[in-house]
């Protein structure tokens, strides 16, 4: 049986490149002239998305129907609503969809409305991550976000209102961010009540604005200590206030509302990944299509949009699957393991880091210390020898 099938959509526009972000996101001041090619503007990106589904349904016409669709950025909802729902339409027409699928769309706090969420829900979408990031104005600022904090109780109310689904992005460890400011974001977001919270600890990422002031001394480096001092409270508050961890960086208030589209890539189902420098993965296939967005809608006229691919050996598939399924809160089976790996977990018990209980009944899970220093797990796992203690970016 062919594992579940997902579509990504990357929208790559964003009105202001935030000072600590990589991702491959541009402005329209940043498009220049290009901007108006076909693809590479807002008004003509979801007709060359839908391009790009025609040579998915040609390469994979017998894919089951279509269980997720996760539509990130970027800043998906600057298209307009009634483009991410015919984007949606394009792919029930191609594959159909599950009954219980599940569609969500990132978006920031202030790129929607009452109208425009109502717009997505009555055409299918279930679900909206909001990128809150923090509730401190002066975190925000120096994460160049422009929203008002306040904006993100308006999104979730009126997303709530539509019948949506609510996830709360949040990063900690930002230069500068005291424990304190942490807690206040924390608590924050937690009294919004949303259905899932994800906090990821902020990397500092060369080429990156951010990455300049901190080289010049103008912003403090994140520490590892720091980092795990929040995300440790990060993990009680949650708890204290009934969420559940069930990846390291995810935690939903019941297992109904875990985001599965994100399981589907630590559990390396298929992807198709559409857009601009999108990843996808069948069948232990693995391709990345061209960056910029003209580039990419240029090669996709010529029904060749990939950059580059790669074949996964059956050890990289076998290392991959530890290094994915121990992120999440069912561990992994032992059973998968090889030998050296096996013989690893009595001394990841003993240092705390996996959870003895589940070691004994033939699994992997991790501690919360071992959620901190899970690529030191990970190396020990696969290669069945002691790593140097890195505080895991979770």
């Amino acid at each position: 049986m062919r594992p579940p099938f997902g579509i990504y959509l990357h929208v790559p526009f964003c009105t202001v490149r935030c000072g600590y972000c990589d991702f491959n996101t541009y402005t329209a001041t940043e498009l220049g002239p290009v901007g108006g090619a076909k693809g590479a503007s807002v008004a003509t990106f979801v007709d060359a998305a839908i391009l790009e589904l025609d040579l998915a349904a040609a390469t994979l016409p017998d894919a089951p129907p279509v269980s997720t669709l996760f539509v990130g950025g970027g800043t998906p909802t600057l298209l307009p609503p009634q483009d991410l729902v015919r984007f949606l339409d394009a792919v029930r027409e191609r594959w159909g969809l599950a009954d219980d699928v599940e569609v969500t769309t990132e978006a920031n706090p202030d790129s929607v409305t009452e109208e425009s969420l109502r717009v997505l829900a009555e055409g299918g979408f279930t679900r909206v991550s909001i990128g809150m990031q923090s509730a401190v104005p002066e975190v925000l600022a120096t994460l160049d976000r422009t929203h008002d904090p306040a904006n993100v109780s308006r999104a979730l109310s009126a997303a709530r209102a539509a019948g949506l689904a609510v996830s709360l992005d949040l990063i900690y460890g930002t230069p500068g961010e005291s424990l304190d400011q942490w807690r206040t974001s924390l608590e924050t977001a937690i009294a919004l009540a949303p259905d899932h919270l994800s906090a990821y600890a902020l990397t500092v990422e060369e080429g990156t604005k951010m990455a300049v002031r901190v080289r010049r001394g103008e912003l403090p480096m994140p520490t590892g200590d720091d980092e795990a001092d929040k995300y440790e409270l990060a993990d009680e508050l949650l708890a204290d206030a009934g969420y559940d961890w069930y990846e390291i960086s995810n935690w939903a208030r019941t297992d109904a509302d875990r985001c599965r589209h994100n399981e589907a890539y630590w559990r390396s189902h298929d992807w198709w990944g559409v857009g601009p420098g999108a990843h996808s993965h069948v069948d232990g296939a693995r391709w990345w299509n061209l960056k910029h967005p003209a580039t990419w809608a240029k090669g996709l006229a010529e029904d060749h949009p990939e950059a580059e691919r790669e074949d996964l050996t059956p050890e990289q598939r076998a290392d991959e699957a530890i290094l994915l399924g121990v992120r999440l809160r069912e561990g992994l089976p032992t059973d998968r393991l090889a030998a050296q790996g096996r013989r690893a977990v009595a001394g990841l018990v003993a240092d705390g880091l996996v959870d003895g209980r589940a070691a004994i009944a033939g699994r992997v899970v991790l501690t919360r210390r071992g959620r901190l220093l899970a690529d030191t797990v990970v190396h020990q796992l696969i290669a069945g020898e002691p790593d140097p203690v890195v505080v895991s970016g979770a």
